[in-house]
């Protein structure tokens, strides 16, 4: 499951993104810190996009990621199949996320830690939702069985949105079955990042 994943694109670029893809963003409370981080964890503070008063808007704020959970274990990913949210969309800003996989070399203590970007596009929207706690609103990925990019790492994946799909996803109107969908193999590109490779390794 997704516990990690990384933003370093400035702010100016994001709502560039946005207005080509004729989606008006609103900052009800001022322009967000969207400072360049290469780990976004747990119970961290980061922005997203949640749905507006009318289709093709959005709200561009900082909120926690993860909630508490009935068993106290913070709720960072959340199962999507056979649910429809019908209110309380939201898009996380990306441009990477990391999944962990078993080392093969049993010497390793730490395991190997790949970093997920897209083909075509510097960064992207990953489908979450949000919801009000006693600490305030945060917000959770979305996960599904794993595409075909992702099956090799790991039995779950987030949901990473073509660009087409961000105002579907910010209308609650939109069936959540017509959106939340896989992308084509090939879109997602992994890079090993621990332990680090040489570039004679690279080039294997």
């Amino acid at each position: 499951m997704c516990n990690d994943y990384r933003l370093e694109v400035d702010i100016a670029s994001i709502v560039e993104d946005f207005d080509d893809l004729k989606i008006k963003i609103k900052m009800p409370e001022g322009t967000p810190n969207v400072a360049a981080r290469e780990d976004i964890k747990i119970s961290d503070i980061a922005p997203i996009v949640r749905s507006g008063e009318g289709r093709g808007i959005g709200e561009l704020v900082n909120r926690r990621w993860s909630w508490p959970g009935h068993n106290g274990k913070p709720v960072y990913n959340y199962q999507s199949e056979g649910r429809e949210f019908t209110s309380h969309r939201c898009l996380i800003l990306a441009d990477g996320f990391y999944e962990f996989t078993t080392p093969e070399d049993s010497k390793q203590k730490r395991k190997t830690k790949w970093l997920f970007t897209m083909r075509d596009h510097d960064w992207f929207c990953i489908a979450g939702i949000w919801r009000s706690t006693a600490e305030g609103e945060a917000f959770t990925l979305l996960t599904t069985e794993p595409g075909e990019d992702i099956k090799p790492y790991h039995h779950r994946q987030i949901i990473p949105l073509p660009r087409d799909s961000w105002a579907d996803w910010l209308d609650p109107s939109v069936p959540a079955s017509e959106v939340l969908r896989v992308l084509p193999k090939g879109s997602l590109i992994p890079t090993q990042v621990y332990p680090p490779i040489s570039a004679q390794q690279a080039l294997l």
